[in-house]
């Protein structure tokens, strides 16, 4: 069920709190519970010194960037009247894995972070810029990257 949220209302903070629960157990992988959501495992491949049983943690990073654009995308369409029929999310980056390793001054998580996103809307490249330009302005994941200095890349394609 959608809050409704009143003009008046966003003279003050709206809080809102979330949380999750995780156990390791000395190794790679960790079970993280999302209570009414279930559980899921991050870990690292066999090679790294993992299980192999889930991504890596950076890896859902990446997911979760992926799902936080759409969502905004989503809020942001709909509060602008653009129709679209889905977005489709490729996403990519790179670390100096020397920073995880304790080598001071490197920096310990992403270098660059690239994500393709292609829309399916009958739209205009113009409405679309609008939309995205909302989007990436209040999507907390995006703007949590930009802030650590992340270099980040957002290419978004118009598929009509």
């Amino acid at each position: 069920m959608a809050t409704e949220v009143r003009s008046e209302d966003l003279e003050r903070p709206l809080i809102r709190k979330k949380s999750v629960s995780a156990r390791n157990e000395a190794g790679m992988k960790t079970v993280i519970d999302c209570d009414e959501f279930g559980k899921f495992v991050t870990d690292e491949p066999t090679p790294h010194g993992g299980t192999g049983e889930g991504p890596s943690p950076l890896q859902v990073v990446l997911g979760a960037l992926c799902g936080c654009e759409g969502v905004t995308f989503r809020r942001t369409a709909t509060e602008l009247g653009f129709e679209y029929y889905g977005i489709e999310f490729e996403g990519a980056f790179t670390i100096d894995i020397r920073g995880r390793m304790g080598v001071a001054g490197v920096r310990p998580h992403f270098q660059t972070v690239r994500v393709q996103a292609t829309v399916r809307t009958a739209e205009s490249e113009d409405r679309l810029r609008s939309v995205v330009e909302e989007t990436e302005r209040r999507c907390p994941v995006y703007n949590l990257l930009s802030d650590a200095g992340v270099s980040l890349e957002m290419v978004w394609i118009r598929l009509g």
